[in-house]
């Protein structure tokens, strides 16, 4: 036992002290307890094959298919919305969502998910993500208390009622005082809490998409020579294809996208063009260069004023007015069609070779919307040289392949920052919002355990193409499944060495002389303080049949002291090491330590009184 606590007393004081990562302290942690016998080798390991870890690991990839499907872009698009032109409005959203959502989702999932839009409109409000990363997960961790499968330790303290022959709390009767917890973290952060958080800035500001596309608008000047085209009647491009008019190598211009006119084309015919211009219609991802064209098509065609021109002569095309180049640059962009910039290096093979000749649209299947050679725009039909730069579009996974050939291309910039924030919903972005539901669905009726309904989740996204294997293993923090399985073998050891028990039973016991309302803040002050070391699933299960025994022991009904018990699991504030959605955020949010303790400590005071106050109205001794 006192290996243990020196050995977990040495591990905070490097959390806090070291500038090591935390998820190497964490195994170094581990390491101590297995050497000096504490453990053996499978308790040692034991967090890694913990359905915990598991789960977490698949939620991050849920929250990346939700990301890669234009959701949580389009949950970031209302949150900005919903935060302009104060910050505060934002803060108070961010916690309101993740609150609602973890009450049914797990909260290491909802942070997971929620995060990338956070930190989208935290940047667009002009603030930093450090800002707002600790309140959601803060918010998270108390809108656990709202529900029976808000949270793991509301789960373990009613099998506990239960086993003990007791009424376990119904589904909703912990949001009884999850309600004024959240309502008092809300209010704390907007007045206080904010005040105390750091305003770092964690890396470079994610790319925004609507100044991102204005830019190359500008650079490749495409002002004026992005235009749409409608073909009219008496075209000679009516009935024959883009391969056969060839337009690069006679006009060098390119065709973008192909937007085929309705059914009812020869009612769209007779409506005035204001009108006609205005209707939506389909379009494909990319133009099919074998694809006949009829009347009424319009084509998003790059090239010179001289060339459009010479286009709505010779082909008896209309010009139909384009408002700002950047907005149509992003109608070109979906989930599976993006945009990039690429250079030229020296040894590259396409060095020589105009892009008009088709090799690199061939090779890889991409457009060429505009070439620039240092601050000159380069024509299509001119040979390429070392240095040039190409502004491609093609499918993400096209864009890719160019990235993975060094020898020929240079990516430039961080294109798939870009995908991450199209809006626009399709066909498999109700696949990942179905998933999420159908995951919600089992978690709250519990047919399949809480990892399984996750794994099921991120099962159905990858089969249903809402993100590739590869970018499901790139969407695991793998520094934090680490971190945390590293340090559950800590509350293994303190549970087998009976070092919890022993410090949990003599503080219960010495309050409990003072009377029940006393009992009831001694459980939650060292479930509080259990919480910020160990998980605070660990401290529900080594507290439950100690508060159990005491309210036995003292006469009173159990309900007030185990939801006492539930209200301080669910206030983990203190450390980043406290729950797996304080881990979640450290990183991105660029937190040290003592940042938890700063803006944590008078919240989990708060909670303490407020929990003091409730409880024992709404459940009597």
């Amino acid at each position: 036992m006192a290996i243990t606590f020196a050995i977990l007393a040495v591990t905070i004081v490097l959390f806090v002290r070291s500038r090591r990562e935390p998820d190497l302290i964490a195994l170094g942690s581990l390491l101590a307890l297995f050497l000096f016998g504490v453990v053996d080798l499978d308790q040692a390991l034991s967090g890694f094959s913990n359905p915990t870890v598991v789960l977490i690991g698949a939620l991050f990839i849920v929250g990346e298919g939700l990301t890669r499907t234009g959701v949580t872009a389009f949950v970031g698009e209302r949150l900005v919305g919903g935060g302009r032109p104060r910050p505060v409005r934002l803060l108070v959203a961010t916690m309101a969502a993740a609150a609602l959502l973890s009450g049914f989702v797990s909260n290491t999932g909802t942070v997971a998910t929620l995060m990338p839009a956070v930190v989208i409109a935290a940047w667009g409000v002009g603030s930093r993500p450090s800002q707002f990363l600790i309140p959601l997960a803060f918010a998270a961790n108390a809108g656990g208390l709202l529900t029976l499968a808000g949270t793991a330790p509301n789960i373990v303290i009613a099998e506990a009622l239960d086993a003990s022959g007791l009424r376990p709390f119904g589904f909703f009767e912990y949001a009884g005082i999850g309600l004024p917890l959240l309502a008092a973290a809300v209010l704390y952060m907007v007045i206080v809490g904010r005040r105390l958080l750091p305003r770092r800035r964690a890396g470079a500001p994610p790319v925004l998409l609507d100044h991102e596309l204005g830019e190359l608008a500008d650079t490749y000047s495409l002002r004026g020579e992005l235009v749409r085209m409608r073909v009219r009647v008496g075209s000679p491009l009516v009935g024959s294809t883009l391969r056969e008019s060839d337009f690069g190598r006679r006009y060098g211009a390119s065709v973008l996208q192909i937007e085929p006119a309705a059914p009812e084309g020869g009612l769209r015919r007779r409506l005035p063009d204001a009108v006609r211009d205005r209707l939506p219609s389909d379009a494909d991802a990319l133009p099919d260069p074998d694809q006949r064209l009829a009347v009424d098509d319009v084509l998003v065609v790059g090239g010179p004023p001289e060339v459009v021109e010479r286009l709505v002569i010779e082909c008896k095309l209309g010009l139909l007015p384009v408002a700002d180049e950047g907005e149509e640059l992003a109608e070109l962009l979906s989930q599976e069609i993006g945009i990039a910039e690429v250079l030229l290096t020296p040894r590259s093979s396409y060095v020589g070779k105009a892009v008009a000749e088709g090799a690199i649209g061939r090779q890889y299947n991409v457009l060429v919307v505009g070439i620039r050679r240092g601050a000159q725009p380069v024509a299509a039909t001119e040979a390429l040289e070392f240095g040039d730069s190409l502004l491609v579009r093609g499918t993400w996974e096209a864009i890719g392949r160019m990235a993975e050939e060094p020898r020929n291309f240079v990516v430039v910039g961080r294109p798939e920052a870009l995908a991450r924030q199209v809006t626009e919903m399709n066909a498999r972005s109700v696949t990942a919002v179905a998933s999420l539901a159908g995951m919600v669905l089992l978690m709250v009726t519990g047919v399949v355990p809480t990892v399984v309904a996750a794994l099921l989740a991120a099962g159905v996204m990858l089969a249903a193409g809402c993100l590739t294997t590869t970018q499901a293993y790139r969407a695991v923090s793998w520094s934090t499944v680490v971190l945390i399985a590293a340090m559950i073998p800590m509350a293994v050891a303190l549970d087998a060495t009976g070092g919890a028990e022993e410090i949990a039973d003599a503080m219960v016991a010495s309050l409990g002389s003072f009377g029940p309302t006393a009992l009831l803040a001694g459980v939650i002050f060292v479930a509080m303080a259990f919480s910020q070391v160990v998980s605070n699933t660990a401290a529900a299960v080594l507290m439950s049949p100690i508060v159990l025994t005491a309210a036995e022991g003292l006469g009173v009904d159990p309900h007030p002291l185990m939801m006492g018990l539930a209200a301080a699991a669910s206030a983990s504030f203190l450390t980043p090491i406290a729950t797996p959605t304080n881990l979640i955020v450290m990183v991105p949010g660029d937190y040290r330590f003592n940042d938890y303790a700063r803006v944590g400590a008078p919240l989990a005071l708060l909670s303490l009184v407020i929990a003091v106050i409730v409880i024992p109205v709404l459940w009597s001794f």
